[in-house]
C-alpha cells in the first residue's frame, strides 16, 4: 500500500490544477461528496503528514540524487505499473489499449535496460494509465460517493475497493520477488520518495495558486475517473496523468515552470 499514499493523495491533488474547478466555493456541496465534513478532516490529516514527512524527505532525496538516477528509478517502477494496467485493459475489452501497453513493458525492459529509459513514449507509444478501479467502473459499478482515505487520498466506494485488487499485485505481488525483506521495504520506501519529488514544484505552484485544494482535487479526481471510464483511455489524454514524466512537463510548462532538467 505504501507506494499509493504519495501516488494517489498528492498526484491527484496535482490535477486539480488543469481541472479549471477554481469556481467552486468551500461551502457549496455536491451530490457527489455527501460525505464532505468527514472528507475534510481526513484531507487535513493527510495533507499534515505530507508536510511533515514526505515533502522534507522528497527535497532531500532531490538535492543528493543526480536528476538521471532519479528519472531512471521513476521509469522503472513505471514499467512495473504498466504490467498490471495492460492486464486491465483486456479486462475491460480494451485490447488495443492492452497490445500497445504490453508492448511498451516489452520494448523498455528489453532495450530500455529494464524500464530505466522510457524508449516507447519516444517512438510515439503513449503510457495508458489504468487500474482495477477503472475496470469495476467499465463493468457497469457505480462509483458511489466520493471518499477522502487515510494517507491514500482522493477515492470513491468503488475505486477504494479496486485499491485493494492494485495494491495487491503492484505492491505484495510484485514485492514477494523480493524475499529480503529490509530490501523489499525499502524499495517500498524508495517509490514513495521518487514518485513525490517528481512532483514537488507543481505542488508547490498548486499550494499557491489554489483557493480551497480539497474541492479542486475532489473535482479533479472524480471528473478524470469519468473519463477513464467511458474511454477509450486514449481519450483522457486531455487530462492531466502524472503518470510519466511527458505528463509532468506538460503541465510544468502550463503552469510557467521550467523543465526539469533530464
Amino acid at each position: 500500500m505504501k507506494t499509493h499514499i504519495i501516488h494517489k493523495t498528492l498526484l491527484i491533488g496535482l490535477l486539480a490544477v488543469l481541472g479549471g474547478c477554481a469556481t467552486h466555493s468551500v461551502t457549496t456541496p455536491i451530490a457527489a461528496d455527501p460525505w464532505e465534513s468527514s472528507n475534510r478532516a481526513v484531507f487535513e490529516f493527510n495533507d499534515t503528514i505530507d508536510r511533515a514527512i514526505f515533502k522534507p524527505v522528497a527535497r532531500a532525496y532531490a538535492t543528493i540524487t543526480p536528476q538521471p538516477i532519479r528519472t531512471c528509478i521513476h521509469n522503472i517502477f513505471l514499467n512495473i505499473g504498466d504490467i498490471w494496467a495492460g492486464v486491465n485493459s483486456s479486462l475491460q475489452g480494451r485490447h488495443i489499449d492492452a497490445i500497445n501497453t504490453f508492448g511498451r513493458v516489452m520494448l523498455n525492459t528489453t532495450l530500455g535496460l529494464g524500464g530505466c529509459l522510457d524508449l516507447a513514449s519516444t517512438t510515439g507509444a503513449k503510457r495508458i494509465p489504468n487500474d482495477f478501479g477503472v475496470t469495476l467502473g467499465v463493468w457497469g459499478i457505480s462509483s458511489g460517493p466520493y471518499i477522502v482515505l487515510p494517507l491514500i487520498g482522493a477515492s470513491t466506494v468503488r475505486d477504494g475497493t479496486g485499491l485493494i485488487a492494485d495494491a495487491y499485485v503492484n505492491q505484495f505481488g510484485y514485492g514477494q520477488m523480493v524475499t529480503d525483506i529490509s530490501v523489499r521495504n525499502s524499495i517500498y520506501g524508495l517509490e514513495v520518495v521518487q514518485r513525490r519529488e517528481a512532483l514537488l514544484e507543481v505542488s508547490d505552484t498548486v499550494d499557491r495558486t489554489a483557493l480551497d485544494r480539497y474541492s479542486f482535487i475532489r473535482d479533479a479526481y472524480l471528473k478524470r475517473r469519468e473519463v477513464q471510464v467511458k474511454g477509450p483511455i486514449a481519450d483522457a489524454e486531455s487530462l492531466p496523468s502524472y503518470e510519466d514524466d511527458e505528463a509532468v512537463s506538460a503541465d510544468r510548462k502550463a503552469l510557467g515552470l521550467p523543465p526539469r532538467n533530464q
